[in-house]
């Protein structure tokens, strides 16, 4: 089944089961789809984009739970928490850091990649390879980390 068939599901599932705050969250994510379709002009998105559409969004929620933290909103930081685990649910099972290392490592061999100004080359490739399963905060600490050696 498609991603977006399946945020449909789930989102028709959950305003069943009078489960508010995962329908509110799935119809969020479903907005910010229709976003991207409205402004690419297409009349859907394939699952890869909607990869990269719910990763931003967890992404942006991450962060949101730093400015939560530091303005002592523990309620904001617990919601947002239980947004990003719905939201994780849908996308492909998130990689450790010792398999982003690896994947680092045999990057950096095939695209040549041994000094600080090859970082941009080296997190294209990688990004590319980790695209949705990886955030870019991770990937690029340890690109940094692999070159720095």
């Amino acid at each position: 089944m498609p991603l977006k068939d399946r945020l449909q599901e789930d989102w028709k599932q959950a305003l069943k089961a009078k489960d508010k705050f995962r329908a509110d969250t799935i119809s969020s994510a479903r907005a910010a789809i229709l976003q991207v379709e409205k402004n690419q002009g297409a009349a859907s998105v394939d699952d890869d984009t909607i990869i990269e559409i719910l990763a931003k969004e967890v992404k942006q929620r991450r962060e949101a739970i730093i400015e939560f933290e530091k303005g002592n909103r523990q309620d904001l930081v617990d919601k947002a928490n239980a947004e990003i685990e719905i939201l994780l649910s849908y996308l492909p099972q998130q990689l450790s850091e010792d398999e982003i290392y690896e994947i680092v490592r045999v990057t950096a061999t095939e695209v040549g990649a041994n000094s600080m100004k090859d970082m941009g080359r080296l997190m294209s490739a990688v990004m590319e390879r980790v695209k949705g399963r990886a955030e870019g905060k991770v990937v690029s600490t340890i690109v940094k980390e692999h070159l720095s050696k």
